[in-house]
């Protein structure tokens, strides 16, 4: 008779997969909501039913074995049938429920996604929201994300989509700033201002400014004696006086609707269209995944 497979080594061949993937016990013990000891002694107990280890460890990295490596993907294989096999039990359920997971970036979290949090809950009391923010794209399949918002060209894929609301880019200064040092009326003069610009995380390109002009798109890269590497911290320092920025509007209008900071060369703006709720085809009949869609789109 074989030998049938235990629920801890069940639990181990989740905590191996998603190291495997991540590349570390610490992300993995991030993604599953755990301490890296837990995922450590899960993994120590597979190796010890498998007879044979999975990884080679050293203080910087991890890096599969032979035999580990040929074990993961038929890991991930098994993991993505009980996957599926979860997501048509969510389906026979016409009340959403359960936990709902969500990835976007800080800005779209703080300015789109948790907004509509409140409204969607007292709708679903049932839904539990897991918001996962994070400037680093995530593998949507590998990390169980029920569902993703996402800023800028996607490349093709096998995840359904749907473009939210477009918004604008657009500058923007203080009100003491503006009266110290005179508004700009073309991109042109911002040669005689100060200037915070942003770099980006993932790629440590600094971000050149988009305007239209005479019909088209044109960028300018402005030297700005002030970089920082996240958006919120362009808004709040340009709110402090330090000087102009360049920002999305939606990320923006609180502070103009407190009249902390003015929009200028608004003739200039530029509009964007790009951002994108993915998720799986896996979800596509999830209940929790597409009442939250339909609050998503009508909200915004």
């Amino acid at each position: 008779m074989k030998e049938q497979i235990g629920f801890e080594s069940l639990t181990g061949l989740i905590a191996f997969a998603r190291a495997g993937s991540l590349g570390s016990y610490t992300a993995a013990a991030r993604s599953l909501s755990v301490s890296p000891s837990a995922i450590s002694k899960s993994i120590q107990r597979l190796e010890r039913h498998f007879g044979f280890s999975l990884f080679t460890r050293t203080t910087r990295s991890l890096s599969f074995t032979a035999e580990g490596r040929e074990l993961h993907e038929r890991v991930l294989q098994l993991l993505r049938h009980a996957e599926e096999i979860e997501q048509v039990a969510k389906s026979a359920r016409s009340e959403p429920a359960g936990t709902l997971r969500i990835a976007t970036s800080l800005p779209i979290g703080l300015h789109m996604i948790a907004p509509v949090i409140t409204a969607f809950r007292k709708l679903h009391p049932k839904v539990m929201i897991d918001l996962r923010l994070s400037d680093h794209i995530v593998d949507l399949v590998e990390e169980s994300i029920d569902l993703a918002v996402r800023i800028g060209d996607l490349p093709d894929s096998s995840l359904l989509s749907h473009r939210l609301s477009p918004y604008r880019l657009c500058c923007y200064a203080s009100p003491d700033y503006l009266a110290r040092c005179g508004t700009p009326r073309h991109p042109d003069e911002l040669v005689g201002h100060e200037t915070v610009n942003l770099r980006y995380q993932n790629t440590g390109q600094v971000f050149r400014w988009p305007f239209r002009m005479a019909g088209k798109e044109i960028e300018i890269l402005p030297s700005s004696p002030i970089v920082v590497d996240a958006s919120e911290a362009v808004i709040a320092t340009i709110a402090a006086g330090a000087g102009i920025g360049m920002a999305a509007s939606f990320m923006a209008a609180p502070w103009v609707r407190r009249q902390e900071l003015i929009p200028i060369l608004s003739d200039f703006a530029v509009d964007r269209h790009n951002v994108t709720a993915i998720w799986p085809e896996s979800r596509r009949t999830n209940p929790a995944v597409r009442a939250f869609l339909d609050r998503l789109i009508e909200l915004l």
